[in-house]
């Protein structure tokens, strides 16, 4: 009976360990849903930047802290765009495989544009580039690019979690099939808009722009950490006059009170973009939301009469 008892404790105990589930981080809520639409079913991954947070002016908690410490896998965009986690993946994730999304295979990145006013770099519109510095950060809001994504992911938890390759590679080729039949809902959606100037709140969204075939006329800060002066300001209001600007779109992430400003005395509308699902609840289906709701918001607001 003793030798019978050891060997089921050693049964148990391996079943315990095969089916621990492994600790599972994601930086921002686009990244994040990704993670869980693979994971679903079998685990759910951890968040960082959560609520209507922006990574460009996030601040770690005692209780992010612990979640990195105690992660096995973590998954960022690179320290481009969460500069924040630079050094705490370095202390508190030395124990964790990070992956930087940025960096990953198949990622086609654009360069940074470091004016406001776009055209300097309108030659580089629908170019590819490698991976490395002056890259633009927000990778996500091409759908192609999310494909490439879930591949990276779905490889790394294989890697860490083998018990559940196939239900995290069956759960990646759902997604993908969606993500294609997103774009093509998209690019159907957006028809209307194409043509038609807009100004953002910061250069968030060439990778959708490059995607989706349509042109953004600038944004009223490059870096939104860095807002615009008074004489940036009278520069975008003529540039909204001059280019006969039909919307100006803020971020719930940030205050609007330079949206207003540069409205002053002008017909275009106003409208909210959120390159981050800020009002979205956090899982699986974020992804999709936050894309749809981008094309959604365009269309609105560039379709309208003007006021």
């Amino acid at each position: 009976m003793r030798v019978l008892g050891l060997a089921l404790a050693t049964t148990i105990l391996s079943t315990s360990v095969a089916m621990a589930e492994v600790k599972v981080l994601a930086s921002i809520k686009p990244v994040h849903s990704l993670v869980a639409s693979v994971m679903e079913g079998i685990s759910t991954p951890g968040l960082i930047v959560n609520g209507s947070n922006s990574p460009h002016t996030f601040n770690l908690k005692p209780s992010d802290a612990k979640a990195l410490s105690e992660a096995q896998v973590i998954f960022w965009v690179g320290h481009e765009l969460e500069a924040f986690l630079e050094k705490p993946l370095e202390t508190l994730g030395q124990k964790a495989t990070i992956v930087s999304l940025l960096d990953a295979k198949g990622i086609q990145t654009l360069p940074v544009r470091e004016d406001a006013n776009f055209e300097a770099e309108e030659e580089h519109e629908g170019e590819g580039h490698d991976h490395g510095d002056g890259a633009d950060a927000h990778v996500w809001l091409d759908p192609e690019n999310a494909t490439a994504m879930l591949a990276v992911i779905t490889e790394t938890l294989s890697t860490a979690d083998p018990v559940n390759a196939e239900k995290y590679k069956a759960n990646a080729a759902k997604t993908v099939a969606k993500l294609a039949t997103l774009t093509s809902e998209i690019n159907l959606s957006l028809a209307p808009a194409r043509g038609k100037g807009f100004i953002v709140f910061h250069d968030a969204y060439q990778y959708f722009e490059t995607r989706f075939d349509i042109k953004s006329a600038g944004s009223i800060s490059v870096h939104p950490e860095n807002p615009p002066g008074a004489k940036q300001i009278a520069a975008i209001q003529k540039r909204i006059s001059d280019n006969k600007v039909a919307c100006v779109f803020a971020e719930p992430q940030f205050d609007n009170k330079l949206v207003t400003l540069v409205l002053e005395n002008s017909t275009a509308k106003s409208a909210v973009l959120d390159p981050l699902g800020a009002k979205l609840e956090p899982g699986p289906a974020l992804y999709e939301t936050l894309l749809r709701d981008l094309a959604e918001s365009l269309k609105n607001c560039l379709t309208q009469p003007p006021g």
